[in-house]
């Protein structure tokens, strides 16, 4: 049985799911995909899964922190 805090993460992952992405960004799954539809958080499709590279979490994040900065 598993028994890590559902906070703690995997650093070797490759791929994540929506939901492990969302808890990543400490967003709700719901959100999370409206992200991937609006293409603000890549997302790739295996098969009939969506999965998000490991690293896109972070990139949308710099994005979101750029922007601000900017404006």
């Amino acid at each position: 049985m598993d028994t890590a805090p559902v906070d703690t993460f995997d650093n070797t992952l490759v791929l994540l799911t929506v939901e492990e992405a969302a808890r990543r960004l400490r967003i709700g799954r719901t959100t999370c995909f409206a992200l991937i539809r609006t293409g603000e958080l890549e997302s790739i499709d295996i098969g009939r899964l969506r999965r998000v590279p490991a690293d896109a979490p972070a990139e949308y994040l710099a994005r979101r922190r750029a922007a601000k900065r900017v404006a």
